[in-house]
């Protein structure tokens, strides 16, 4: 059988088909004919014990008893060691995903975001003004129109990357995993920037009667934007509101005609 845990050490005795833990470790005392795999936890396979798929581990080690530990040849091995304490934490206490603990390490953390998003968006305004102010201009037009478009879009690229995985070969689902992550990412940055510059000249306009400077209102805009994915709770929601309006933006631009092409 497929053996899935939260938050606790598995210990396979006798025989399963495939392991997967989150937030605890695995230790392999028998056979395992499948992958065996781990978030925020270790991989310990002792003496005369065999793992017959591959072995990954994110937040931790793998460690075998002996020096050639009974392995499927041709299996991988994939190891990431960061985090495993942070992980090994949100696994006992999940709530804590969405109520992060306010600390030093977190206010300079949500700081450097600050001024990583700041500098993006002085970059992408600079470098194409026009696609980001008829985006700003798009989504206070027809704002339900934008987020249900992204909506929609979310909830087709998740399920057609689901359903790849469940039917089509490992090395298709894996190009359309991909290209499905860089589309979402690529639109998230360009949605984000366009709301950050909408929010920000927004709020100057409240607090200033002349014309709104570019550089403040970008300023402003990522300092709220930033705000509201520190609060608990409220960032969830934030989030879902920043992709679903990215993929809505991208999915509702039109391309500029030039000239030479009306006519």
């Amino acid at each position: 059988m497929e053996i899935f845990s939260f938050g606790k050490t598995v210990i396979v005795k006798n025989e399963a088909k495939g392991v997967l833990s989150f937030g605890g470790d695995v230790i392999v005392e028998g056979k395992v004919s499948g992958e065996v795999a781990t978030i925020g936890g270790s991989v310990i396979q002792k003496k005369g014990a065999f793992i017959g798929g591959d072995v990954i581990i994110f937040g931790g080690s793998y460690k075998p008893e002996v020096r050639e530990p009974l392995r499927t040849d041709g299996k991988q091995t994939v190891v990431y060691a960061g985090y495993e304490d942070e992980l090994r934490s949100i696994a006992k206490n999940p709530s804590q995903i969405f109520s992060p603990e306010f600390s030093a390490a977190f206010l300079v953390q949500r700081f450097l975001s600050l001024l990583f998003w700041f500098g993006i968006s002085l970059v992408i305004s600079f470098i194409t003004p026009g696609s980001v102010s008829r985006a700003s201009a798009r989504i206070q037009l027809s704002p339900l129109k934008v987020f249900g478009i992204g909506s929609l879009s979310f909830i087709v690229i998740t399920l057609g990357v689901m359903l790849s995985l469940g039917f089509l070969p490992g090395f298709v689902s894996g190009v359309i995993g991909l290209m499905a992550f860089v589309v979402v990412m690529l639109a998230y940055v360009f949605g984000r920037v366009v709301l950050q510059a909408g929010l920000g000249k927004f709020l100057v306009r409240m607090f200033s009667s002349g014309k709104p400077s570019d550089t403040i209102s970008l300023l402003a805009g990522a300092f709220v934007w930033t705000l509201l994915l520190s609060i608990p709770y409220v960032w969830t929601a934030a989030l879902f509101v920043l992709f679903t309006a990215s993929l809505g933006l991208v999915f509702t631009a039109r391309r500029r005609t030039e000239p030479w092409e009306a006519a």
